[in-house]
């Protein structure tokens, strides 16, 4: 049957939205309270996962003190081993909440997350020195952090993934794509110090031409790392996928993208802090210490930011999934040689600072002979613990060589 009242009344009986509000089931304040709890939960899980991510993070407590030598001007030993310890837990989250924030957002974005932010801490650093004039020590930890994963931590995941079994084999597509850049990457940074080694004259106007030359080239570099993104994580992304890529283990999601994000904001802040630190008790470090400046850029700063990724390509390596451990390897070291090098040329352009690609003739040429040993051990796809004992030992001749090797201020 047809309603016979006229539209007002229609209107006028209506319900209007505070009555609609009261009519509403109203939450109970032990619902409140169950809401409440189960955020607590939430964010103590979160804090809980975060510090049992790595045991590095055993040494959080040295971040405070860290901060706190710097501040009131302690001894320089002191201030740099505190920051030196600090940035070590600092880097494992950095590592640990970039990965986890990849996860969450995809695969395509996740692969530009890890590609910018996956060697954050030698960025900071390295901006860090730059910024306070520390320029030898930022190239020679440019040049240690490619030794390090190229020749340390590729010679340890061979000894621990090989020593109980007779080859280890990994994608010969990607040894070779890694090959190559890598070759074109050290010929770059060959270039402008052959430049200068080669002229006779050391005038004014020659060191602006290998400035030139060097922000000319690290330009390109970037090119080139933009183009091998597409390369890797979209036209021939196949050639990065590994049998071992999908392991439940290792995809896993952790931490949600809020909580990964401030996780990687506090790590970042932390890391500044510290870095700034640690650059400005490297004088005092030099002096009191008796080594170069050299060693410390070349040896000790790598240590601190490639601690995550050893422990990282170790693991996969000893569980068998050696394509995994390359694939890190890869892309840190490709980072490295592409991005942060010519990144640390191009921030020094835009703050004043004379940053090149003018290695001292030792540096470069200990480079150049990494790239082809690494270039002829990983060319056949396979290998075996014996060649990773004689990586190894390598870079600790390296190490000793860089040691005894005397301090030069070397920077135009």
């Amino acid at each position: 049957m047809r309603s016979t009242r006229s539209p007002s009344q229609l209107a006028e009986s209506a319900p209007f939205p505070d009555e609609v509000d009261d009519a509403r089931p109203s939450v109970s304040p032990a619902a409140k309270q169950n809401l409440q709890a189960v955020d607590l939960n939430s964010a103590w899980a979160a804090v809980r996962t975060t510090l049992f991510s790595s045991y590095t993070n055993l040494l959080l407590p040295t971040v405070f003190l860290g901060i706190l030598a710097g501040a009131q001007k302690w001894n320089d030993s002191a201030v740099f081993i505190l920051n030196f310890l600090a940035i070590l837990p600092l880097a494992s989250l950095l590592s640990f909440s970039t990965e986890e924030l990849a996860k969450s957002v995809g695969e395509t974005v996740g692969g530009l997350i890890n590609a910018t932010f996956g060697n954050a801490l030698e960025m900071i650093v390295g901006a860090t020195a730059v910024n306070k004039g520390e320029l030898h020590i930022v190239q020679s930890s440019m040049i240690g952090s490619v030794l390090s994963g190229n020749i340390l931590i590729l010679g340890s995941c061979f000894l621990f993934g090989g020593y109980n079994t007779e080859t280890v084999t990994f994608s010969v597509d990607v040894s070779q794509i890694m090959s190559s850049l890598m070759i074109v990457t050290s010929s770059s940074l060959i270039i402008p110090s052959a430049l200068y080694s080669t002229t006779v004259s050391r005038s004014d106007e020659v060191e602006t031409g290998v400035l030139d030359l060097s922000r000319g080239a690290a330009t390109i570099l970037l090119v080139f790392y933009l183009v091998f993104l597409y390369f890797q994580l979209k036209s021939h992304a196949d050639l990065f996928v590994t049998g071992d890529d999908g392991d439940d283990e290792v995809s896993e999601v952790q931490l949600g993208p809020w909580s990964a994000t401030l996780v990687l904001i506090l790590a970042t802040l932390g890391v500044t802090v510290c870095s700034d630190s640690l650059v400005d008790s490297v004088d005092g470090i030099v002096e009191a210490w008796g080594i170069s400046r050299a060693f410390i850029g070349l040896i000790i700063v790598p240590i601190v930011g490639n601690a995550g990724e050893f422990s990282t390509t170790v693991n996969a390596a000893m569980k068998g999934k050696m394509g995994l451990a390359i694939g890190v390897i890869v892309g840190s070291t490709l980072q490295i040689a592409l991005f942060v090098t010519p990144f640390m040329v191009i921030w020094g352009w835009i703050i004043g600072r004379p940053m090149s690609l003018h290695f001292n003739t030792f540096e470069i040429a200990v480079f150049s002979l990494a790239v082809v040993m690494t270039n002829c051990l990983m060319r056949k796809g396979q290998s075996n613990y014996y060649e990773g004992f004689l990586l190894m030992g390598m870079y600790l001749i390296l190490a000793i060589a860089f040691y005894v090797h005397p301090d030069q201020s070397v920077i135009s």
